[in-house]
């Protein structure tokens, strides 16, 4: 109680002191997201890079998750929801940082966010399937048929490169690419930190769209998520250094 009535008078004495902790937890939480980045790419690699390796059926998916639960969590973007989750006191320090400057494209870029956030949690098959996994390897024929099918339905609204789950995916990026464009005015945020959303961004766009709507391309497109992802990685950190530099005041 005394730590509240403490915090609330350092509030009336200094006004800006709530929005220093919205910055400094912004900035610790992008540290956060940067480490599962990187941890993405690393087991990105150690997998050679081809998402074309994920099993297409859902009794291929059940099986791996069984098998590998680790492998099999990662192939569902379990890792990335995480990552998702963690993104949410970033963008509201973002949009904190920005709302004198440019709020109407910050505050747009914030719905745009906590829509395809989600999205992207209650699409997510990473857990449901793990729990059908278990019942899947223990079923017989018939059972392991109906688990497979209940399965593909998940799969089919929340899987990495289906259709229904499209949206969960764009909608961030779009997010990105809107905050980056609130930032260009260069009044919080530096020149060099727009443009490195602007064109991570685009890039995660369009390696979306294309692993989406064309069969054939995931090669092609993991080599434009790859500089995507390092030019997203890099606004982040810019970005962060900046939260960092507003929450000292």
């Amino acid at each position: 109680m005394q730590d509240h009535d403490a915090t609330r008078l350092a509030d009336m004495i200094d006004p800006q002191a709530k929005w220093r902790r919205v910055f400094f937890w912004g900035g610790a939480a992008t540290l956060l997201v940067l480490a599962g980045l990187v941890l993405d790419v690393v087991a990105g690699n150690l997998l050679g890079g081809d998402i074309s390796r994920v099993p297409a059926t859902a009794a291929g998916r059940l099986q791996e998750l069984h098998d590998h639960p680790l492998l099999g969590l990662y192939d569902h973007d379990f890792l990335n929801l995480l990552v998702q989750v963690a993104l949410i006191p970033v963008y509201w320090a973002l949009y904190a940082a920005l709302r004198r400057a440019n709020r109407a494209w910050a505050g747009l870029a914030l719905a745009f966010f906590l829509v395809g956030t989600t999205l992207f949690i209650a699409g997510n098959a990473a857990l449901p399937m793990l729990a059908l996994s278990g019942q899947y390897a223990a079923a017989d024929g018939a059972g392991k048929t109906a688990i497979a099918a209940a399965s593909e339905a998940l799969l089919a609204r929340g899987a990495h490169g289906s259709a229904g789950a499209f949206l969960a995916f764009l909608l961030p990026s779009v997010a990105g690419l809107l905050m980056s464009w609130a930032m260009r005015a260069e009044k919080v945020f530096s020149r060099a930190t727009a443009l490195c959303g602007l064109a991570g961004n685009l890039l995660l766009i369009a390696y979306f769209v294309l692993v989406t709507f064309v069969p054939g391309m995931e090669r092609q497109a993991v080599a434009l998520a790859m500089p995507g992802g390092l030019l997203t990685m890099a606004w982040m950190a810019l970005f962060a250094a900046r939260l960092f530099r507003l929450a000292r005041g």
